[in-house]
């Protein structure tokens, strides 16, 4: 099966821990066996405060969201360090560069590739360009939920959503872009025209990819 995982950089890195890149790492090894990997490693904290001194700094907007990329990379090159031998040794700038360097049957790591492309756009673009089967989005919580589970305790999760549910949760006032782990509105589109089966689910514990693979978990995203 030909897989693309999204990794929010909350996920993988923080505090400077490089634990999870190990967890990762040997979660991804495994899978390698029967599928072909397409890996999205986002920015985290790390981006969004080197984006904050870029701002003060006087820089475009666009500016900001290339230092925020730069971040992106740099991560998806700590994971290929921590891939080893299964990872390809470098980072694509774009998909056809992904899509090229899987040709080496290789796990293929990436983090952004242009200003206003969210880490879950280009997760969604990527599994619609290289054709997979599977979107799996490792976030910080455990699936899609009708509002903010860290501030309402109330919060429905959903255990299945259509595309188009998202759009109009999207257009509530309790669900907006960046105010919880909620997939932006490219992304939900890529998604409704992709047709790709994508699973919304809490990456903290690296074997819930494998779950999502093997079994039921998180909310998954049917098509319309």
């Amino acid at each position: 099966m030909k897989i693309v995982i999204t990794i929010g950089g909350s996920i993988i890195i923080k505090d400077h821990n490089y634990k999870k890149f190990m967890d990762y790492a040997e979660v991804l090894r495994d899978l390698t066996d029967e599928n072909e990997i397409f890996v999205v490693v986002g920015g985290g904290k790390t981006a969004r405060d080197y984006i904050e001194i870029a701002r003060a700094l006087g820089s475009s907007e666009a500016l900001c969201d290339d230092v925020g990329i730069e971040v992106t990379r740099l991560n998806a090159k700590l994971l290929i360090a921590a891939l080893g031998d299964y990872a390809y040794p470098e980072v694509p700038q774009n998909f056809r560069e992904a899509l090229q360097f899987a040709s080496n049957k290789k796990i293929v790591v990436m983090g952004g590739t242009e200003p206003a492309h969210s880490t879950d756009a280009v997760g969604s673009i990527l599994a619609e360009f290289v054709g997979a089967e599977l979107h799996i989005n490792a976030t910080s919580v455990n699936g899609l939920y009708n509002k903010d589970p860290n501030k309402y305790s109330d919060a429905k999760m959903y255990n299945e959503v259509k595309p188009s549910k998202m759009i109009d949760l999207m257009s509530t006032k309790d669900i907006k872009a960046g105010t919880y782990e909620f997939l932006d509105m490219t992304a939900i589109q890529i998604i409704k025209r992709s047709k790709i089966k994508t699973v919304i689910l809490n990456g903290g514990n690296a074997n819930n990819i494998k779950t999502a693979i093997n079994g039921k978990i998180g909310t998954i995203i049917l098509p319309e």
